[in-house]
């Protein structure tokens, strides 16, 4: 199917096909990715802490209305964002997003925030979305995928050019095992989750990546479609309530061993003895 595009464009050669894909669960960890250029990180690694960032993914389509035509009846917008829409420039390094085929310099490789691309088109495809990370934070990626949509449902009623198609997708992605330098480097940011430390934890002076942003300065805030954009910010306390909910289960459980271990074995009830009586 033909498009009239306009390419962005590509400082890396990355072949997408050299990615392994990933699925999309709710809670996300980067994959294996190969690159010469990518140093491996030697900062030391704090075990049993885990970093979340909670990210959006999605399209969001305009009609053209009378200036559409055969070749050109949408323009859409392919994005990830943070999910109360503050700068990811401090943990992703570059977003490749793969279009269909039939578009010029379908690979577009967005090394800075905010991470998105525009195009104009007629027909509806899936989106490969791969997420790479500074040197301190992963040497691994995450894929997305994401099904580009550009006419509403039936229930929603005619196409408008005003309101747009909009479909999002809410994943945390989780980095355990974080290195000091990158727990440092985000300990107060806005868009990451980091867990609560023992008193006293001494950090590393935080170096700062190469591309990271001035805190706020590439945020969603501001930005032309922030008004269509879904409220995640529900889904994110629920999941937090949800984790910590899990959190208090599990320390329950390990009490509950504990305290059955000092108390011995359960000892054998009356009911028992009679029984054995009867039995014998």
């Amino acid at each position: 199917m033909p498009h009239t595009t306009t390419p962005l464009p590509s400082k890396t050669g990355i072949q997408l096909e050299d990615v392994e894909s990933a699925a999309k669960p709710q809670r996300i960890k980067p994959t294996d990715y190969t690159d010469n250029n990518i140093n491996q990180d030697e900062n030391k690694r704090l075990k049993d802490v885990e970093i979340s960032v909670p990210v959006v993914y999605g399209t969001m389509a305009f009609y053209l209305g009378k200036k559409a035509n055969e070749l050109q009846s949408h323009k859409w917008t392919v994005y990830v964002r943070g999910a109360t829409n503050e700068d990811l420039g401090v943990v992703i390094k570059q977003v490749v997003f793969q279009l269909h085929p039939s578009f010029d310099n379908p690979i577009r490789v967005v090394e800075s925030p905010p991470f998105e691309l525009s195009e104009c088109g007629w027909g509806e495809f899936e989106i490969c979305i791969s997420i790479l990370f500074h040197d301190d934070v992963c040497d691994k990626h995450v894929d997305l995928f994401h099904l580009l949509k550009l006419y509403p449902d039936a229930e929603s009623g005619p196409q408008s050019t005003k309101k747009p198609v909009v479909v999002e997708t809410y994943n945390e992605i989780v980095f355990p095992d974080p290195s000091e330098n990158f727990l440092a480097r985000v300990l107060n940011h806005p868009a990451v989750y980091v867990p609560r430390l023992p008193a006293g934890f001494n950090f590393p002076a935080p170096v700062p990546s190469p591309n990271m942003n001035v805190k706020g300065k590439d945020d969603t805030k501001n930005h032309p479609l922030n008004h269509w954009f879904i409220n995640f910010s529900e889904a994110d306390e629920l999941l937090k309530l949800a984790s910590a909910r899990q959190q208090v289960q599990d320390h329950i459980l390990k009490l509950r061993r504990q305290l059955s271990m000092l108390d011995g074995p359960p000892q054998p009830s009356k009911l028992a003895y009679g029984m054995i009586s009867e039995c014998t």
